[in-house]
């Protein structure tokens, strides 16, 4: 009997170790199956549907970098921060230079009349979907300006005490960058200053030595007898094809710009010139349903993109496949909730710096939320997340004002008051739906 029994063991421990083996494949195969994946399925089926959904109205742009395709987050560790910037940290490599208006700047009886922007140096973290400080943030040395408080008067009144920056936008000319901020004025309530931004951060020495203008805080006036805003707000800097500078005031109802001096001041207003711009601008400017509630501004500081490839050897910047880039936004206010659709502006870069391309739908940034807000039918309203573009700028090492359709820009944005965030977009893809003015004789 025992024999018997002996002779079944090898038979028993190849059936076990068929049973092991089969176990193991398994389990491979379910991990295979079902890897650690660094995105969200779920996430990309609700992104598929937004496509889908706002494909007729919306022109979408996604992220060249992150695992979903969607925007990024800004983290500036334990401070709240509202319209940011980001450019590449001119020697650290895989570094960029973050900056945005300190958010949580109140004290506890709501009094205070402090302003400030934070910056830090910064690295992608979480597989691409965060973009954070590297140490905690310092905060960008500008001093406060004196303006004249008479100017600030009734509703105002609380303007004539601010001290310090607000909503400063940080930004590369072809040289150097720069920072443009608002600030206590003296010719109107709330002016707009620019200040080479080297002066504020650790910077190569070795660059800074070289002055190229605005090395003290300089306020940016507007032509002579031309009329100030009580508040001016989102004023940006272009160049011309010669490095010449000049200052864009206004996009709607219709443009203005002027040549731009080293002390701020500048000539006439040039935007009579482009004398296409106007059927350009009743073409593609979206149409105010609600004038009392909807509003067209500027948003960002400009680049310049040559319209073809950099990888093209046959690609080299003229004068006429090289225009600005800049973006402007439609904004709504419905039941106490605002809404911001951006468009991108295309204009030549030699005068008169008339318009070629305004974008015939607005963008969506993937990733952009959508829901219900209570309004006052009881109804509710259908109301999407609101992200409010504040500044561009090249993400690559080394690039400064220029780049081609093939370079990848940052959009930094604002989500809701009360978050930073950023897109990495392809050029090609953000200016893909750019309609032309047909020109007729």
């Amino acid at each position: 009997m025992l024999a018997r029994w002996l002779r079944l063991v090898p038979l028993v421990g190849l059936l076990l170790l068929t049973l092991v083996t089969f176990h193991y494949l398994y389990r491979a195969i379910h991990v295979d199956a079902q890897p650690d994946l660094p995105f969200d399925l779920d996430t990309i089926t609700t992104d598929t549907a937004i496509s889908q959904a706002i494909a007729t109205t919306h022109h979408e742009v996604v992220s060249a970098s992150t695992p979903d395709r969607r925007y990024f987050h800004i983290d500036f560790g334990a401070h709240r921060a509202i319209n940011p910037s980001i450019i590449p940290h001119p020697v650290r490599p895989d570094t960029w230079i973050i900056t945005a208006q300190l958010h949580e700047n109140r004290t506890a009886d709501r009094d205070s009349v402090w302003f400030a922007e934070l910056v830090c140096n910064a690295v992608f973290q979480e597989h691409g979907r965060t973009l954070r400080c590297v140490q905690p943030p310092f905060i960008l040395p500008i001093a406060a300006t004196d303006g004249d408080n008479a100017l600030c008067s009734g509703e105002l009144a609380f303007f004539a005490m601010s001290i310090g920056p607000h909503d400063a936008r940080v930004f590369y000319g072809p040289e150097a960058p720069y920072t443009i901020y608002g600030s206590n004025s003296a010719v109107t309530c709330f002016g707009q200053w620019i200040l080479d931004f080297r002066v504020l951060v650790d910077w190569p020495a070795r660059d800074v030595v070289l002055e190229q203008g605005f090395r003290r805080a300089t306020e940016l006036q507007r032509p002579f007898l031309a009329p100030y805003l009580a508040v001016e707000k989102n004023w940006f800097v272009f160049w011309d094809l010669d490095g010449a500078p000049y200052v864009h005031y206004d996009v709607a109802p219709s443009r203005a710009f002027a040549a731009l001096s080293a002390d701020g001041s500048v000539g006439p207003d040039l935007s009579p010139a482009a004398a296409t711009d106007a059927q350009c601008l009743k073409e593609y400017l979206p149409t105010l349903q609600d004038p009392d509630h909807e509003s067209i501004h500027q948003a960002t500081n400009s680049l310049a993109v040559t319209l073809c490839k950099r990888a093209d050897p046959l690609c080299h910047p003229t004068e006429t496949n090289t225009v600005i880039l800049t973006i402007f936004q439609h904004k709504s206010f419905v039941a106490f909730h605002s809404v911001y659709e951006p468009y991108v502006m295309l204009f030549q870069q030699r005068a008169p710096f008339e318009i070629y391309g305004i974008s015939t739908k607005p963008l969506w940034i993937r990733g952009r939320g959508m829901g219900m807000i209570e309004s006052g039918d009881s109804l509710g309203r259908n109301q999407t997340e609101m992200m409010y573009i504040t500044s561009i700028g090249w993400k690559e090492a080394g690039m400064k004002y220029h780049g081609y359709l093939d370079d990848v820009m940052f959009l930094a944005f604002g989500r809701e008051d009360r978050d930073t965030a950023g897109v990495d977009v392809v050029v090609g893809d953000l200016v893909e739906g750019v309609g032309r003015y047909n020109r007729r004789e």
